[in-house]
C-alpha cells in the first residue's frame, strides 16, 4: 500500500479550495467561477476530513456540504480558526436557525447559504471569496441576538454583498416579504456606502436588523455629512410626474454612475422609509402579516 503523499502548500499561482460532499449544483457553480489553472479543488467526505486536511496544509477557501447542520459547520469553523485564522469559510446547509447564522457571523464565516438557495447568488459569493481583497475586518458584530443584530460594515461593494446574504439568512419571513426587505435593504446600504462613505474602505456604516412580533426594522447610518431629501435631484424619487428621467441629467452633470432609483424602489418595497433630520440615517420598516407574526 502506497503511503499518502503530502499535500503541497498553496503557491502564488494556484489556490486551493476544499469542498465537502459537493452535489451537481455546487460542482457547476465552481466550474463556472474557479479557473482550473488558478484553483485546485479538493473534495472532502465530511467535516472531520476537512479538519484533517487543514491541519496538513493551507487552503484559501472552504465550502461545507449541505448535509451538515449550520451548528455543525460553525463548530468546524471554530476549530479551523485556531489552525488557519484567515481562511474564507462558506457554509452550505440544509438546516439553519437565525441563532446559527448569528454564531457564524460572530465566528467569522465568510458567508452562509441554506437550501434552497440561488445558484447565481452562490456563484457571486464564491467569485468574491476567490478574489484577493482583505476581508477579515469587513463586518463586525457589535451585539447580536436572533431578534436584534447590530454591526458595522466596511464601505465597499463586496462587503455589502456579504452582509445582504447574512441578513437574508437571518430572515424568517415568507419568500415575497423576504425578497422585498432584501432588495430595499441592499439599495439603501449601497446608497449609504456610495454617497455617505464614498466607497472608502476605511469608512464604516452602522447597521441594525430588528425582528419583532409584527415587523422587521432595518437601520442604516452612514459616516457622511447627510443630505436633505428634497435637494437630491440626482435621485428618481424627486422627479416630477411630467419628467420621470430628469434625475439622469443631474447624475451625468455630477459624474455619478447611471441609476438613482434606489430610494424610489425602497419606498415601494417597504411600508415606511424614515430619514433622520441630518439625512445620514434611515429606518426601513416592513409590517408582518398576521399569519406570519411571531407568537
Amino acid at each position: 500500500m502506497k503511503p499518502d503523499l503530502p499535500i503541497q502548500p498553496s503557491t502564488a499561482f494556484v489556490k486551493r479550495v476544499i469542498v465537502v460532499d459537493r452535489d451537481p449544483d455546487v460542482t457547476e457553480v465552481l466550474s463556472n467561477v474557479l479557473k482550473p489553472d488558478e484553483w485546485d479543488i479538493v473534495d472532502a467526505a465530511n467535516n472531520q476530513a476537512v479538519l484533517e486536511l487543514t491541519e496538513k496544509a493551507h487552503f484559501d477557501l472552504i465550502i461545507t456540504g449541505a448535509k451538515s447542520t449550520g451548528r455543525e459547520d460553525v463548530d468546524l469553523l471554530r476549530k479551523i480558526r485556531y489552525i488557519r485564522p484567515h481562511v474564507r469559510f462558506i457554509i452550505l446547509t440544509d438546516q439553519r436557525t437565525p441563532a446559527d447564522v448569528v454564531t457564524a457571523m460572530r465566528e467569522g464565516a465568510f458567508s452562509y447559504f441554506s437550501k434552497p438557495f440561488s445558484a447565481a447568488s452562490l456563484a457571486e459569493m464564491v467569485r468574491i471569496a476567490s478574489s484577493g481583497f482583505v476581508w477579515d475586518d469587513g463586518i463586525e458584530l457589535v451585539s447580536a441576538t436572533p431578534e436584534w443584530i447590530s454591526m458595522i460594515a466596511r464601505c465597499d461593494q463586496k462587503t455589502v454583498d456579504r452582509l445582504v446574504q447574512f441578513i437574508d439568512e437571518l430572515s424568517d419571513l415568507a419568500d415575497s416579504e423576504k425578497e422585498d426587505v432584501a432588495i430595499a435593504f441592499r439599495e439603501m446600504l449601497l446608497n449609504a456606502i456610495e454617497h455617505g462613505g464614498n466607497f472608502d474602505p476605511s469608512q464604516y456604516v452602522e447597521v441594525a436588523y430588528v425582528r419583532t412580533k409584527r415587523l422587521v426594522l432595518c437601520r442604516i447610518k452612514d459616516p457622511g455629512q447627510g443630505f436633505s431629501l428634497a435637494e437630491i435631484h440626482h435621485a428618481a424619487i424627486n422627479n416630477p410626474a411630467y419628467d420621470p428621467i430628469r434625475h439622469d441629467f443631474f447624475r451625468e452633470a455630477q459624474g455619478l454612475r447611471p441609476g438613482g432609483y434606489g430610494l424610489l424602489m425602497a419606498r415601494h418595497l417597504v411600508d415606511e422609509l424614515v430619514f433622520s433630520e441630518k439625512g445620514n440615517e434611515v429606518l426601513l420598516v416592513k409590517h408582518i402579516p398576521a399569519s406570519q407574526s411571531k407568537p
